[in-house]
């Protein structure tokens, strides 16, 4: 098993909003083409750690990253360490605390916006630092990453469904139209991703409660969507999903050698749990 992996994370986006809002992926879904899951992200139900979480496989009590406020280079090995040197390339269209994590902190406006480093984890990179950036300009970003540099994997990393969120709480019209917008920006994209062979992960990180706020153990904060879309992953039901081997399932289906807990069961040819 070896394919090419694109990761989006809708930061900030509850499952019950992913499960109604997103026109989009879930038709993909009613017709074969994709399948809809939710989990429990892990604790804190905040930003960074869960970056972290997502990239490498560890829970946040374990990376260290315990909050916002931790600005350093992550002590863990990310799906991105994995892929370069293991010869993939990477890449990532992201928030700059992703940039922090990765490639260098404290994130630098000027110097660390574009990067183009082959011996890096990240070897290309556009990074953004207000949450208000539009989503169809992160997409756009994205593909632009894609067309340059043919990434092995690539993150994409939007902030407007969270932004909103904090704005107007997750349960406006402006949180859920906000998650409305990404998933039609997603549908000017996805389809040429998948016609050009990769396997396509969306989920996020936390969700978002009425109080403009994540970090405990509500429904709202802690359950969050996912969708499998590629011919790389299964369309049989899971049980119960994991957020902390989302990266070793993604680094599998890479055809990556690691050491990370997966879901084989969420790929077409299980390869069993580490």
């Amino acid at each position: 098993m070896s394919h090419r992996v694109i990761l989006i994370v809708l930061d900030g986006l509850n499952h019950l909003v992913g499960h109604h809002a997103m026109g989009y992926l879930n038709a993909l879904c009613e017709v074969g083409r994709g399948r809809y899951y939710t989990l429990s992200c892990e604790l804190p139900a905040m930003s960074r750690p869960l970056y972290e979480c997502l990239l490498t496989g560890d829970r946040p009590v374990d990376s260290g990253v315990v909050n916002n406020d931790v600005v350093r280079r992550s002590h863990g090995t990310s799906l991105f360490d994995l892929a370069s040197r293991q010869g993939k390339r990477t890449a990532a269209a992201a928030y700059h605390w992703v940039s922090e994590l990765y490639l260098e902190a404290p994130f630098d406006r000027t110097r660390h916006r574009f990067r183009q480093a082959p011996d890096a984890a990240i070897q290309a990179g556009l990074f953004y630092w207000q949450d208000h950036y539009p989503d169809d300009h992160l997409f756009s970003d994205a593909e632009m990453l894609r067309q340059l540099n043919d990434p092995d994997f690539l993150l994409v990393h939007s902030m407007n469904i969270d932004d909103a969120g904090h704005r107007h709480g997750g349960d406006s019209p402006q949180y859920r139209n906000a998650a409305r917008r990404a998933d039609i920006a997603l549908s000017d994209y996805l389809p040429r991703w998948l016609e050009a062979g990769y396997q396509v992960m969306v989920t996020a990180d936390h969700g978002m409660n009425a109080d403009r706020s994540h970090s405990g153990s509500l429904e709202v904060e802690r359950g969050v969507p996912l969708w499998t879309l590629g011919d790389g992953f299964s369309r049989r039901p899971v049980p119960l999903v994991e957020q902390r081997r989302l990266c070793g399932t993604l680094a599998t289906l890479m055809g990556l050698e690691h050491h990370k807990p997966f879901h084989g069961e969420l790929l077409v040819q299980e390869e069993g749990e580490s």
